[in-house]
C-alpha cells in the first residue's frame, strides 16, 4: 500500500494529498508532528534525510521526498486523469506555469514566512541545516507575493485553469500557495476578480478540502 508521510497544516503535503485525491489513489496516512519537531528525529530521518513532508513510499517500497517526485511517479503510474497535460505543447504549458507558481508565490510565501517570524530564527530555509533568515528577504518575499496575485489574477482573466483549458498540478499548486499566504496575511482582495473567481470554482472540488 503507498504511504504518505503528511502533516495537516504543513502546505507541500497539501499538495500531495490533493493530488492523490484527484487521482483517486488509496494510501495510507502517517501523521508527522512538524511543531513538536518530529521531522528531525532519527525515526523519520531514516524515511527522509532531509527531514521534510511530504514523503510518499509506494507500494514498491520507493521513497519520494519531494512534490515533483511525487507527481512525476503519480502521473505515470496513474495516467488517469491526466493532471501534467496530453500534449507535448499542454505538457510544456502545465510544466512552465506550475514552476511560476511555485518560485513567483510559494517561494515568496516561504521567504516572508522564515525570514520575518521570530519563531523561525535560524530556520530559514527547510531541512536538517539550521540557516540565519534574513529580514530584508521576509520584505522582498511580501513584495512578491503581491506581484504574484496580480500576476495571476491577469492570467485567469476570461480562464476556467490556469495552464491549459483542462484542471492540471498547476491549479493544485496555486490553490495551496493562495490558500497558505493567509500566515503572512496576504489574502486575494476585490483587486484580484478573477482570482477570486476561480478560487471559488475550485473550491467545488471535493479534494480542495483536503
Amino acid at each position: 500500500m503507498i504511504t504518505l508521510y503528511d502533516c495537516a497544516t504543513a502546505p507541500s503535503p497539501r499538495r500531495a494529498r490533493i493530488l492523490l485525491a484527484e487521482k483517486g489513489v488509496a494510501h495510507n496516512t502517517v501523521p508527522v508532528d512538524l511543531r513538536s519537531g518530529e521531522h528531525f528525529g532519527d525515526a523519520y530521518r531514516a524515511i527522509n534525510p532531509q527531514c521534510t513532508v511530504p514523503a510518499l513510499r509506494t507500494d514498491e517500497g520507493l521513497v519520494l521526498t519531494d512534490n515533483a517526485a511525487i507527481t512525476a511517479w503519480l502521473e505515470a503510474r496513474y495516467p488517469e486523469p491526466p493532471l501534467l497535460g496530453r500534449t507535448p505543447a499542454e505538457k510544456a504549458e502545465v510544466a512552465s506555469w506550475n514552476w511560476r507558481v511555485e518560485f513567483e508565490g510559494l517561494m515568496a510565501i516561504a521567504e516572508a514566512l522564515r525570514n520575518g517570524t521570530p519563531a523561525m530564527a535560524n530556520r530559514a530555509l527547510p531541512g536538517p541545516v539550521n540557516y540565519a533568515q534574513i529580514p530584508e528577504l521576509g520584505q522582498r518575499g511580501l513584495a512578491r507575493l503581491q506581484q504574484f496575485f496580480a500576476d495571476l489574477d491577469a492570467r485567469l482573466a476570461g480562464r476556467e485553469f490556469i495552464a491549459t483549458d483542462r484542471f492540471s498540478v498547476a491549479d493544485i499548486t496555486a490553490v495551496v500557495a493562495t490558500d497558505f499566504a493567509r500566515v503572512v496575511k496576504v489574502r486575494p482582495t476585490e483587486q484580484h476578480l478573477h482570482l477570486q473567481r476561480w478560487r471559488a470554482a475550485m473550491a467545488l472540488r471535493p479534494a480542495m478540502s483536503l
